[in-house]
């Protein structure tokens, strides 16, 4: 029986990736199965990060960004990942530090599909597939810095969670500082999400100015240097923009 529920909640969420968005509705007269059994299915993949309501009309049903940390290379395949990962090689050649791409899982936050690590034995970590919040990381901050208004009230008009002492949980403080990623170009995060952890990344943007996705050099705290940190900008920033004209191209 267990296995029955796995090979249904696997064929749900190929069908939400054939036909996304999708209701309940729909994959159930797909699957001849009844609705509870379908939503119940929706949701315990929701809960799981696999899938998302979509954002314009929450009856219907996407597939979630964290499905792209299933099989990181078969994102190979795509013009996002071939355009991102040799700057990435070169960025991290630069600077020996990792570097992360992320992409966001629509507001719910930024979630990494692929990384190039340093060789220092202290390093900072985090797996394909890892969810951040928006407002608390230097990713987040990117992208969200150069989503519209609406969206970006919908973000600060909730409960902004803090993870330290460095944390922006003000509204107005959060759209202070999205205003001086804008006018710099990347954004920076020292200590506001994980303790010890700093970073500094920008916007991958699509041809209308769109945030795709966010790269980001990822450093301990113990070798961030505050006078660094516009040097670190420019090349996050000149990396970031690489992309973008090779993903445009």
């Amino acid at each position: 029986m267990e296995m029955k529920s796995v090979t249904r909640s696997l064929r749900v969420l190929e069908a939400v990736a054939r036909h996304q968005p999708v209701t309940v509705g729909e994959l159930t007269r797909i699957f001849g199965l009844p609705k509870s059994t379908v939503q119940r299915t929706l949701v315990t993949l929701n809960e799981a990060g696999w899938l998302r309501a979509n954002r314009k009309d929450t009856t219907r049903w996407e597939i979630g960004a964290r499905v792209l940390a299933v099989r990181p290379a078969a994102l190979q395949g795509s013009s996002l990942f071939a355009a991102a990962r040799e700057p990435m090689i070169r960025l991290r050649d630069a600077l020996n530090e990792t570097i992360h791409l992320s992409v966001p899982d629509a507001l719910q936050g930024m979630v990494v599909v692929d990384r190039v690590d340093c060789d220092h034995a202290v390093r900072t970590f985090h797996a394909i597939g890892d969810a951040s919040p928006l407002h608390a990381t230097a990713a987040g901050n990117a992208v969200l810095a150069h989503l519209g208004k609406s969206e970006i009230d919908e973000v600060t008009a909730g409960t902004l969670e803090g993870y330290g002492e460095e944390t922006i949980t003000d509204p107005g403080q959060l759209r202070a500082e999205l205003c001086r990623v804008r006018e710099r170009g990347y954004a920076v995060n020292h200590n506001q999400y994980l303790q010890g952890v700093c970073a500094i990344a920008a916007p991958v943007l699509d041809g209308e100015g769109t945030p795709l996705a966010a790269v980001a050099v990822s450093l301990p705290d113990s070798r961030f240097e505050p006078g660094r940190q516009p040097e670190l900008g420019r090349l996050v920033a000149e990396t970031a923009a690489e992309i973008t004209a090779r993903h445009l191209a």
